[in-house]
């Protein structure tokens, strides 16, 4: 695949994954159709060498792998880490609030956004929902209203003359959506879940009114993410920490020969820890590898001979904001991928893992740069340092420059974004790790 329509599959993917729910079920049909078999935890399994295969939990995080070839003894595992969940605003369970003729929906924050950015965009809900029709079990179904719904509206500069000086943002009061104007008959989410779905599923007036049983539904923004700048040069979207890392290890899955064991896990509850059973910080990935090798001495040997490479974007340096980085760790946006490094193990990465990762970089003629945070500053961390404790994996931490990370519009570039898919193409079919 071309830069040119890899960079446009991405705009797409991201465009069409509203919530991690929709992202896992856009990679399910990429897999599907490139002939790999979708494995339930409850059944068993037997695998094939050189089949591929995937498997989900909760419909929101997903592990697809190939079952290489070669025997894992000899090989290792190639394993690619990222996360399908961004920051955003969570509808809460009892959300429907009426004051003053206006219609709103109570919002949880979700992870680190940056609140500032939600204001004054159009915003629509996606998400899952549950429900039931008379006589009948629960069922699920994926929701995407897809046209602008509601807003949050800035309060104007008249009656909030600190909003560009010391302004802060509430997160209970200041942050709800607008939906619409109260009429006679007030609105209910629920009620306007159940009409949606109605649309959308076939009629069957015989199974009765659809009935709502719950939900997990997100805010996003319905505007595309672009290809932007002079000279092209820069993607504009949300999501893209960390759906930009998901779509090019899920490229590169697809495009690997198939000979080697090759795993990308793709977590939900990244911006939140990690620690659910669906997460980094939960067994999904522990359990997989034992169904894949039941005998321990096997598992830890083949695990010794493996290497993680965890996804996740990097800081790039602001050109308005350059003393926010050390200026010797300062990344530039189209300027090669990013080695991310902290002492305090905040990401994996070590002289081993560096150098594996340069060199194989290198010969793929890809440019590399590092990112050490300021040492009188914090540091974010990701599903790296999780993973390599839970499993005793080497690891790595990689990811492309951003600018405005959790925003609900971040900025990257379209010569990084193809440098990680080039990368870890790479990286996935080669046939001996030299760690090992």
């Amino acid at each position: 695949m071309n830069y040119k329509i890899y960079n446009e599959h991405l705009v797409d993917f991201i465009a069409d994954s509203p919530t991690p729910f929709h992202a896992v079920n856009n990679m399910q049909q990429s897999l599907d159709e490139a002939g790999f078999q979708h494995l339930k935890e409850k059944d068993k399994w037997e695998l094939k060498a050189g089949s591929g295969y995937y498997v989900t939990r909760n419909d929101s995080s997903i592990i697809a792998f190939i079952f290489g070839a070669q025997p894992t003894k000899e090989t290792g595992i190639r394993l690619v880490g990222g996360h399908t969940d961004s920051p955003c605003l969570k509808i809460k369970p009892n959300p429907d609030v009426y004051k003053k003729s206006y219609y709103q929906l109570g919002v949880e924050v979700y992870g680190g956004v940056l609140l500032g950015s939600w204001f004054d965009r159009d915003l629509s809900i996606a998400g899952k929902v549950v429900y039931k029709r008379a006589g009948g079990g629960p069922h699920e179904s994926l929701i995407d209203l897809k046209r602008a719904v509601g807003t949050i509206p800035s309060l104007a500069i008249h009656l909030n003359r600190e909003a560009n000086t010391s302004h802060s943002i509430n997160a209970q009061t200041d942050i709800l959506p607008v939906l619409n104007k109260c009429g006679d008959t007030k609105e209910e989410l629920k009620t306007v879940l159940a009409k949606e779905l109605a649309s959308q599923l076939p009629l069957t007036p015989d199974l009765g009114a659809i009935s709502i049983l719950d939900y997990d539904l997100y805010f996003y923004d319905t505007q595309k993410p672009s290809i932007m700048g002079l000279k092209e040069d820069f993607l504009s979207s949300a999501r893209l920490d960390n759906l930009l890392s998901c779509f090019a290890g899920l490229q590169a899955l697809l495009a690997s020969d198939k000979e080697v064991t090759s795993i990308l896990a793709c977590y939900d509850h990244e911006e939140v820890g990690s620690v659910s059973a669906i997460g980094a910080n939960g067994a999904f990935l522990e359990s997989l590898l034992d169904r894949l090798y039941s005998e321990p001495e096997e598992k830890s040997r083949i695990i010794a001979q493996s290497i993680l490479v965890s996804t996740d974007n990097a800081h790039g340096i602001h050109p308005n904001f350059p003393d926010k980085h050390d200026q010797n760790h300062a990344p530039i946006i189209n300027e090669g991928l990013v080695i991310k490094v902290n002492a305090n193990q905040r990401y994996t990465t070590n002289c081993s893992t560096s150098s594996f990762f340069k060199n194989l970089c290198k010969e793929a003629n890809i440019p590399t740069q590092c990112f050490v945070s300021r040492s009188d500053m914090s540091c974010g961390s990701t599903i790296g340092p999780i993973t390599a404790a839970n499993i005793g994996i080497k690891a790595i931490d990689i990811g492309v420059p951003t600018f405005a990370m959790h925003s609900i519009r971040e900025l990257a570039g379209t010569d990084d974004a193809y440098y990680l898919f080039q990368l870890l193409s790479a990286f996935l079919d080669t046939k001996k790790l030299p760690l090992a």
